[in-house]
């Protein structure tokens, strides 16, 4: 028999899943409908038109799901037809442990990277830091009901915002064999990549688990935090989300003015 605690960690799940195939269906009707737009101008109301009805859609159907649990958003990073730039170069050590490091407003957060496990991602995170494409953002999204991760690495702050490439899934049989509701537990202090839902779409966005959460294996795990960092995760979680709720920006707000990554 189904508890309840189970009937609410699959309802989120399921949430999260249709949230996720909503935002790529939308995603792609955005881009026909820019060719569109490059080729007649006379056709912008149209498409505002079509994006309203996208959006309103995906709000109406979050109310009809109220009562299930908030989860984590694997907002995204562009699709494969969306890059911008390439990924970049394969320059890390691929024997080699990493360390990221994060200065924010909540204390100082760190976890440790294995290229030998997740090398693109690896290798893409140390890139990124080391352009300072962290530096200035902020953590945009708490979950603290059914999964419990705090998600961060997106320039825009509101869930949409990339480096302008995709990297490919790495890792994902690491937490083992996916149990008869499709999930695995991502442990606390797990570092994980986000992302739209379909496979290798992965980009800057990753999200930090401060409490074991289940989840689809189809999440990059690619970090573990140590002892000091996890505990202040625990704290922003502990905090709640900003005008109640279980899903949305971090009462305490996580400002992350520094990242680097070097070598453990």
């Amino acid at each position: 028999m189904v508890s309840s605690d189970q009937r609410r960690r699959q309802l989120a799940r399921e949430k999260f899943e249709r949230q996720q195939q909503r935002r790529e269906d939308a995603r792609r009707r955005t881009r026909r409908l820019t060719v569109v737009i490059a080729s007649a101008v006379a056709v912008v109301a149209v498409i505002g038109g079509a994006t309203y009805f996208a959006t309103s859609g995906d709000d109406k159907d979050s109310k009809a799901d109220a009562a299930a649990s908030q989860s984590p958003s694997a907002e995204p990073s562009p699709s494969a037809s969306e890059k911008t730039v390439p990924e970049p170069a394969m320059k890390i050590d691929k024997k080699s442990k990493y360390t990221m490091s994060l200065k924010t407003s909540q204390g100082d957060i760190a976890f440790e990277m294995d290229a030998a496990k997740t090398p693109h991602t690896t290798n893409s995170f140390k890139s990124l830091a080391d352009k300072k494409f962290f530096d200035g953002t902020k953590c945009h999204r708490l979950t603290t009901d059914g999964i419990f991760v705090l998600q961060c690495g997106d320039p825009k702050g509101d869930g949409t915002g990339g480096p302008g490439y995709t990297i490919p899934d790495e890792n994902l049989t690491a937490l083992g064999k996916a149990g008869a509701d499709g999930t695995v537990t991502y442990p606390a202090g797990t570092v994980a990549m986000a992302n739209t839902g379909q496979a290798h779409t992965g980009g800057s966005q990753f999200f930090l688990v401060y409490k074991d959460s289940k989840l689809p294996p189809s999440y990059t795990p690619f970090g573990t935090m140590d002892k000091d960092s996890l505990e202040a995760v625990e704290a922003i979680g502990k905090a709640g989300v900003t005008g109640g709720g279980a899903d949305g920006a971090p009462t305490k707000a996580v400002n992350i003015s520094k990242a680097a990554v070097d070598k453990a």
